[in-house]
């Protein structure tokens, strides 16, 4: 499986971004589709996911209401809208696929088997 992660950019606080995560390669829709973000000299944090049926999505408690996440499976896509963004968003944002096989979020990115290559979301104060 490849995950291939765009639309990262600069932007000032209080505007938008949309992520996009393609995915290519074997049983795509089985996977539960997550979003994970690291900021410089911190750790790798969960910020949103959803269930390969897209009847569940979980999101951090620092982007909920701000953040949402999506998926088309037609175009093995996942998104990730992001409205109101913030300084302390700032940060490289990763996609990854949990082979999960099961309808649950799980947020530790240890639980994801496959990550893209990650894109760069600056907000400016």
């Amino acid at each position: 499986v490849q995950l291939q992660a765009s639309g990262g950019g600069l932007v000032q606080a209080g505007g938008s971004l949309r992520l996009s995560c393609a995915v290519s390669g074997h049983t795509y829709r089985r996977y539960v589709m997550g979003w994970f973000r690291q900021a410089p000299g911190k750790e790798r944090d969960f910020a949103a996911a959803v269930t390969w049926s897209d009847s569940k999505k979980y999101y951090s408690d620092s982007v909920k209401g701000r953040f949402t996440i999506s998926r088309d499976n037609a175009q093995n896509t996942v998104y990730l809208q992001m409205n109101s963004l913030k300084p302390e968003d700032t940060a490289v944002y990763y996609c990854a696929a949990d082979n999960i096989v099961a309808d649950i979020v799980r947020t530790s990115p240890y639980d994801y088997e496959y990550w893209g290559q990650g894109t760069q979301v600056t907000v400016s104060s």
